[in-house]
Order: structure tokens, then sequence, then C-alpha cells
């Protein structure tokens, strides 16, 4: 066998190879940037500002000009702020604003760079996974819900009521008049008490395995005053809940799951004969060849293994990851019961697929 190193090297694809190298250095470095201008509020305030200094943007942000100078470096060079030298202004453009800021949601792609530091945090354990087997546990990710809050926000709440529910025929009528409901995985609850609020005559119930994300959730529902929303810390695999629901509903949650199988299969049990598996998850293909040109490809393989894949096969799980894709979720959906599988699209989320699933009658 011919060795790699004694293979003949084709000179401009490998510069062009460091060339993508070193693009993707900067690019890293500029996401980790990118999440520490969102988390600070750098990129709101220099939103409502004319071209400042530095000292002024550190003013109005309230925090260390030392350490805004040094961001605004890697702003300006990054090419995401502008620099006028002769005035020492920095300015961050309202076209740039527009995708970097709270105030742009549901297109604030500013919030999604914390994922890159939150799993970078945990590379030590993923590669001893690499060595070993197994997984890491979802303790290892302490702002895991925060931040998968913050997304949810963009892609769920954001259109919840006005786009995602439209897609369920009849559904809000139904939640006008009053039907049970349940979220599986429902994190701190946001999607839920935002439906508690809005169909006052409905009744829903949220389970995740997390305690703190069910305590947040209990938090807000008891600060607003919603009586027609409980939340508890259950596992979905567990349900045992015989056609107790009209509508269930999962927001990325379900690839993520130890055993995905039986919490499909207990949803199929536990939704009643006319009822509506409503279920959010990533947009990709289970064939690795046909995601070449995905958008978030590389992202999504990324966040894959450091969180959705292995928190799965901590538990003794499948592992399934974010990119087990249409064809096999569609498989797994009929193998749970559903006889009926349609896959959406809304125009305001490029990250996932919304499948409306029925059973077998």
């Amino acid at each position: 066998m011919i060795s790699q190193a004694k293979l003949p090297i084709d000179q401009e694809k490998a510069e062009a190879f460091v060339g993508q190298m070193l693009d993707t250095l900067n690019k890293a470095a500029l996401t980790l940037m990118t999440s520490i201008g969102h988390r600070a509020g750098l990129f709101d305030a220099m939103s409502e500002m004319p071209p400042a200094t530095g000292e002024q943007i550190a003013e109005k942000a309230g925090l260390n000009e030392r350490y805004v100078r040094e961001w605004l470096g890697a702003m300006v060079t990054g090419r995401i702020v502008e620099y006028d030298a002769e005035r020492r202004a920095y300015s961050l453009p309202p076209e740039h604003a527009a995708f970097l800021t709270r105030a742009a949601v549901p297109n604030n792609l500013a919030a999604t760079t914390q994922f890159i530091p939150l799993l970078g945090a945990v590379e030590d354990a993923i590669v001893e996974s690499f060595r070993w087997g197994g997984g890491v546990p979802y303790s290892a990710y302490p702002r895991f819900h925060e931040v998968m809050a913050e997304e949810s926000s963009q892609t769920v709440l954001s259109g919840l009521i006005d786009a995602i529910l439209p897609l369920v025929p009849d559904a809000i009528a139904d939640l006008q008049r009053g039907i049970a409901v349940m979220d599986i995985g429902c994190g701190r609850g946001r999607a839920l008490n935002l439906l508690a609020r809005a169909f006052p005559e409905s009744r829903f119930t949220g389970y995740d395995f997390s305690r703190e994300a069910i305590a947040e959730a209990r938090v807000e529902a008891q600060r607003e005053g919603l009586s027609n929303a409980r939340f508890e810390v259950k596992d979905a695999a567990q349900l045992n809940e015989k056609g107790a629901y009209q509508l269930i509903t999962a927001f990325d949650a379900i690839h993520d799951q130890a055993h995905p199988r039986s919490v499909l299969k207990a949803v199929a049990d536990a939704l009643s004969p006319d009822g509506v598996f409503l279920m959010q998850d990533i947009r990709a293909s289970s064939h690795l060849d046909k995601n070449m040109d995905h958008p978030l490809g590389p992202f999504t393989y990324t966040i894959s293994c450091l969180h959705c894949m292995t928190v799965s096969l901590a538990l003794g799980g499948e592992g399934l990851g974010a990119a087990w894709g249409e064809e096999q979720a569609v498989e797994l959906l009929s193998e749970a019961g559903f006889s009926e599988v349609a896959v959406r699209q809304l125009s305001h989320d490029i990250i996932n697929n919304y499948y409306i699933a029925r059973k077998r009658s």
C-alpha cells in the first residue's frame, strides 16, 4: 500500500484547503465573540447608537472598556462592525443589526451562536466518549435550557399561534373550544404557557425530566396565574396515559430521547382516536450525501455529536442524533402507529420540519 505521505499533492488544491481552514479558524473565533456580544448586550447597545468610540459603547452597555475594545477589534476585522479610523468611531450597520439583536427575533442569529461555546465546554468529556463510548449527561450542560429557551423563542414562540398551529387543521378552533394538550420535552414551558394564556378553555400538561426546567415552567405559570397549565418531571417513555389528549406536541425534543421509539409509541397511545401529534424536529435527510448542500450541515452534525447524540447515549439510549433525518422520522412515526404523516416547512424557520401525524383508526 502507498502511504498517504507519499501520494502526489495537487498544490493548487492544497493551497485552497489552507485558505479554507484559515477562514474556518477566523469564523470559529467570530462565533465565540458574537456569542459574547449577544450575552453582554453589545449588539443591542450599538444598534441604538450613532457611530461611537469604544469608551462610549462600553459606557452605554455598562461594561469594561478594555474588554469592549478587544471585542470590537474582532468585530471590525471580521467585518461585522464598521470602523471610522479618523474619528475612532465604531458602528453596527442596520443590515447587520437585523440579524444580531434581541429586537430582531425571530432572526437573531447571535442567540444561536451561544451553542458553540456551550458545546465547547464539554469537549474533554466528548473526547473521552470517543475513546471509551458512553456519553455526556445533561448535567454537564449548565446553560443548555437557558439557551434552548431563547432559541425556542425564535423558532417556536414567534410563530406558534399564527404559523405553526395552523398547520394542523381545526387546531385553533379545537383549542378555543377546549381540549387536553400535552407537550413532550417541554423544557422551561414557554410554549405551553403561551398556549395556556391564549386558550383558557383548554388544559395543558408539560413533561420533561429536567427538574430545573420544570421548576422554571411552574414559576412562570404561577406568575401568570395559569390554572390550566401543569408541569411534571417525567420520562416521556413512561407516559402510560391512554387516549387522554387531543393534541400532543414535541418541539425539537424527540431526537434527544434515550428511547425515541418508546416515546413515540407512548405518544400514540396517549392520543385520543381523533388526536394529532405535532412534532417539530431538525430539517435534514437521513442520508449524508443528501445533506451536502444543507445550509447548516456542519452545525447540525456538530451540535448532534456534542449534545443530542451523546446525552441519549449517556442514558444507555439509541443516540439518534439531530441529523436522524426526515426519512427515519417518518419511519419511526409509522412504526409507532401513525398511519398519516404530513411533513411541512415554514418560511421563518430554516432549521426544522413540522410533522403532523395521526394514528391508524
